[in-house]
């Protein structure tokens, strides 16, 4: 339906607060380490270099988020839709296993004889930093864009891709800032052996993002191997390291970063087999949503991805709290999985006509079977928990 330009400007300017937030979720971090280099390579160059850096980053950003656009207004892809192309996928865990050999080993990007004649070497790592910045978001829905993609998918072409060129400006905008700015990054000690180990710890974050992807690729089991290989290659890192220190500060440094990053893997569920979780979550189907109305049972319906890192927050999290499976319980609320990790044609329409517009994305039905809350992005238990009595008492009260 048309737009006014008032509510236009809005919208727009939602659309850069919400991709400027996107960089604080969590499927943006894998590609940190990446930022952080070209920041690094570029901060203290002329301003000139500085600037060409920035505007290639940028324009690595806006390209990708421009084709993503039109595709969305011409085809009506819904975010995240790559990543449901294991070939997508095959390349990205490529090239993030790549970058992250290069980071640890502090070698240069290898540049095509292409790009040195036409004088763009330099500018091809911020180039490929701000793509895979723009490719790594699409997973996840962050604070607010949820609405703004919700508000998209009802507009015109034309407005559809202008929201998506103004998210990929916010995404990209910080380290613009960054790079123009380097006196930001005048309070960071000097490079030295403190540096050199930070490179190497950002390179083991960046393959866990690879570990992550890759998972939607093998089997359950293959994928769990992946994770301790991982974990197993992490601590070696860190205790020869630790070893080799000239003082003991480095050493304790690396530790711990070892010991969080492994105890997260393992508080995560990444390096154990996969279980159920205590919702007892069951494959969605129409069957089992009309027989839960017919039992008088409210219903949450969860939209996940094996390659939605927020999806895997909230499974870890929110749906595994035992306060949240206490009020299930106490409500004989049924818990369905919408899982969207390959294309289905039905599926994608349900998570549309539920309200949905990316992932994570979950919704309560009451015991009637209407929905009576709807969850873009990542949520809290205690949002959750009073959505599934307020679903219970609001079918008391039409009862």
């Amino acid at each position: 339906m048309p737009v006014s330009a008032v509510d236009l400007s809005g919208e727009l300017a939602l659309a850069l607060v919400s991709g400027a937030l996107l960089n604080l979720t969590p499927c943006v971090l894998p590609v940190i380490p990446l930022k952080i280099r070209t920041i690094i390579h570029h901060a203290g160059g002329s301003p000139r270099r500085r600037i060409e850096a920035a505007i290639a980053f940028a324009a690595g950003t806006l390209l990708f988020f421009l084709a993503i656009g039109i595709a969305s207004a011409l085809l009506h892809w819904t975010w995240g839709v790559l990543f449901q192309s294991p070939w997508v996928i095959a390349v990205l865990v490529a090239m993030m296993a790549s970058f992250a050999a290069m980071i640890f080993l502090d070698i240069s990007m290898p540049v095509p004889g292409f790009a040195y004649r036409t004088r763009g070497g330099r500018h091809l790592e911020p180039f490929v930093s701000g793509v895979l910045a723009a490719i790594l978001s699409t997973p996840c829905t962050g604070p607010f864009l949820g609405g703004v993609l919700a508000f998209a998918i009802t507009q015109s072409p034309p407005t559809v891709i202008a929201i998506f060129v103004f998210v990929g400006i916010g995404l990209s905008l910080p380290y613009v800032v960054i790079l123009l700015r380097p006196s930001l990054l005048s309070h960071l000690p000097r490079a030295g052996e403190w540096s050199d180990r930070l490179r190497q710890a950002l390179a083991f974050l960046l393959l866990a993002g690879s570990v992550f992807f890759a998972q939607s690729l093998v089997s359950p089991d293959f994928g769990l191997w992946l994770w301790r290989a991982w974990a197993i290659a992490l601590g070696l890192w860190a205790a020869v390291t630790a070893l080799r220190s000239a003082g003991w500060a480095t050493g304790v440094v690396v530790l711990g970063f070892a010991a969080v990053a492994l105890s997260t893997s393992y508080a995560g569920g990444l390096l154990m087999p996969p279980q159920n979780g205590p919702l007892h979550w069951r494959p969605f189907s129409t069957q089992r949503l009309d027989a839960a109305e017919r039992m008088n049972r409210p219903v949450l319906v969860e939209f996940t991805a094996a390659w939605c890192i927020n999806c895997k927050i909230l499974e870890k999290t929110v749906y595994v709290d035992p306060a949240v499976v206490g009020a299930a319980r106490q409500e004989r609320l049924l818990a369905l999985r919408v899982d969207l990790t390959r294309p289905n044609q039905f599926l994608e329409h349900l998570l549309v006509k539920d309200g949905g517009a990316g992932l994570p994305f979950a919704v309560i039905r009451n015991r009637e079977g209407r929905i009576t809350e709807r969850f873009p992005g990542i949520f809290t238990s205690a949002s959750l928990i009073r959505a599934i009595h307020q679903a219970s008492a609001t079918s008391d009260l039409t009862g």
